[in-house]
């Protein structure tokens, strides 16, 4: 099966280049892909009455010391994995689960390639893994690469 848009998301932890170069293996047998990389800042939400809404929204902070800061890794990440991605973006959502599966239903990914921590004790119970939550409410294929080392809590 030949993919037509993979996203590749990325966390930009050090283990990161590990899930790069997984996607990269699917991205050569894809070749007329377009392949998207994403990474996700999470945001701060303001309340307004019964309304909440995203503070980066409000502040215009998208071209904060934080953005810039994220964008450079995202940049040197596409460069030391050697990804040529017709679109990458560091985005602001509530929470890396709503933002990578906002993305995928707006963007028509057919392909979601993503790492998944292990986590441990009280972590893992209160939060969990981005890719579980995730999974069951992306509209397309999923390749899930596991990765060794967990999550420090």
């Amino acid at each position: 099966m030949s993919y037509q848009h993979i996203l590749l998301v990325t966390d930009l932890l050090s283990d990161a280049d590990i899930v790069a170069q997984r996607a990269k293996r699917v991205i050569v047998g894809s070749p007329d892909a377009h392949v998207s990389v994403l990474h996700i800042v999470e945001d701060d939400m303001v309340r307004f009455g019964y309304e909440l809404v995203p503070a980066s929204s409000l502040s215009g902070e998208k071209d904060g010391e934080h953005w810039q800061e994220a964008r450079i890794k995202l940049a040197k990440f596409l460069e030391r994995n050697d990804l040529d991605a017709a679109n990458s973006e560091v985005t602001a959502a509530i929470s890396n689960s709503a933002g990578i599966i906002n993305y995928c239903h707006k963007n028509d990914v057919d392909l979601l390639v993503i790492g998944r921590h292990e986590r441990r004790g009280i972590a893992a119970w209160l939060v969990g893994a981005t890719a579980d939550s995730i999974l069951p409410n992306v509209p397309c294929d999923s390749l899930v690469i596991k990765l060794d080392k967990p999550v420090p809590e």
